[in-house]
């Protein structure tokens, strides 16, 4: 009498078993059905492969394609092609590959209730001719929050069509064709390629590429950083400054104004002119000696003893050298524009006429004045920016900005007894 039973269980038991799953336990009667069509055509960059969709699952099928990998089994994570929907035969096209090298691809379906491959094919791109195409980056230019612009130039094609150029960036170093990349026609020669789509404040890697036959080849890295709004550094004083990213340079916003050094020694304060004209160590003061009206303002005028230190500006930043004031002014126009682009864009603080002010950059430059020899000049007329790159012992080479002017200029003569302006760049 428990025949019936034992039948009964081997039944249920057979048809547990038989009830297929996909990879990840899916049932395959709700994901589409396929098959991968063997992969032909194949050229050292190119192949075309496909599939054959014999059940669209529990619902229709709205994409297909195939996904291929230098990694087993490949999936849509990959990269893969998007050849229309429906069930049946289809045709898929693999481009963008490098030579000799061995990829694995699999056909591809989705439906509602998710994504079915087909069997797993491989294959080896033919060896290349030649030698990959020689290219160079360029610079980085036209920096904003989100966009820049770059390109290359094609200068060998090494021996074969070149078939596709441009650029590929990424926020990891030495970025391939893998990565986000911009696709610029083809053939030797200069190009432009535009970045869309940036991250804010972030530094990225960019390097422009070019592939023939024989593979990709890759030009100079180049690394640049975003424009960023907002964000602020305090030094060992609790003064806090906002920072901005011009270029490949992040600036603080406002003019230091420490009273210590960064090791928390405290800086004298040296408020007699004849004083201020001996010093042979560090001082620091405040335009007249009123930092009620001039602190906040313009900040504190430094000697260059105090500069020299390499201790004033707060930690991870510096007082910028001669190479990176120059690095600002090329990339805001050159000596005769640079200085309109930097300054506050009003006469509140500028005399007028304030020449060519537009402060573009978000520099926010503002007339603090000096101290040469003991004397206070200059307020509202011009400011003056230390570099830490010494001209001859004693002469340091200084940015200078004027109301006449549109200009900003580097002058040799900052002698380091004079009292000027401190702007930091981050590290």
């Amino acid at each position: 009498m428990t025949y019936p039973f034992v039948i009964m269980g081997v039944l249920l038991i057979l048809a547990s078993c038989s009830k297929k799953t996909d990879e990840n336990n899916n049932p395959t009667s709700q994901i589409p059905v396929l098959s991968t069509v063997t992969v032909n055509n194949i050229t050292q960059t190119t192949a075309i492969s496909g599939g054959n969709i014999t059940s669209q699952g529990s619902s229709s099928v709205t994409a297909r394609g195939v996904c291929w990998s230098t990694i087993t089994n490949p999936t849509i994570s990959d990269a893969h092609s998007t050849d229309g929907n429906g069930t049946g035969n289809f045709t898929s096209n693999l481009a963008g590959l490098s030579s000799n090298t061995l990829y694995y691809v699999r056909a591809y379906a989705t439906n509602s209730a998710g994504t079915g491959y087909g069997n797993l094919q491989s294959f080896t791109t033919q060896q290349g001719t030649g030698t990959v195409p020689t290219v160079t980056t360029n610079s980085v230019t036209n920096i904003t929050q989100n966009t820049a612009t770059c390109g290359g130039n094609v200068t060998a094609d090494g021996g074969s069509i070149v078939s596709a150029r441009g650029i590929c960036f990424s926020i990891s170093a030495n970025p391939t064709i893998s990565d986000t990349h911009t696709s610029d026609s083809s053939g030797i020669g200069n190009f432009i390629s535009n970045m869309n789509g940036l991250s804010q404040n972030t530094i990225y890697y960019v390097r422009a590429y070019a592939t023939n036959s024989a593979g990709t080849g890759y030009g100079n890295q180049q690394s640049f950083t975003t424009q960023g709004t907002g964000g602020t550094v305090t030094d060992i004083d609790g003064n806090v400054y906002h920072i901005i990213t011009i270029g490949t340079q992040v600036w603080m916003v406002e003019n230091l104004k420490t009273t210590k050094f960064n090791d928390g020694t405290v800086i004298p304060i040296v408020t007699d002119n004849t004083a201020w004209s001996n010093l042979t160590t560090p001082g620091y003061c405040w335009y007249n000696n009123d930092a009620a009206t001039y602190k906040d303002l313009y900040g504190a005028l430094y000697n260059g003893y105090a500069v020299h230190t390499g201790k004033l500006a707060p930690s991870g930043w510096h007082v910028p050298t001669r190479t990176e004031w120059t690095t600002l002014i090329n990339y805001l126009g050159g000596e005769g524009l640079a200085g309109g682009k930097i300054k506050e864009a009003d006469t509140v603080h500028w005399n007028s006429p304030n020449a060519g002010a537009t402060n573009e950059s978000g520099f926010t430059a503002l007339p603090g004045g000096s101290r040469e020899s003991g004397t206070f000049n200059y307020i509202g007329q011009g400011c003056y920016f230390w570099s830490t790159t010494e001209y001859v012992p004693k002469d340091y080479w200084y940015c200078s900005l004027s109301f006449q002017l549109a200009g900003a200029y580097l002058n040799n003569g900052g002698w380091t007894g004079d009292g000027y302006s401190v702007r930091c760049m981050r590290n």
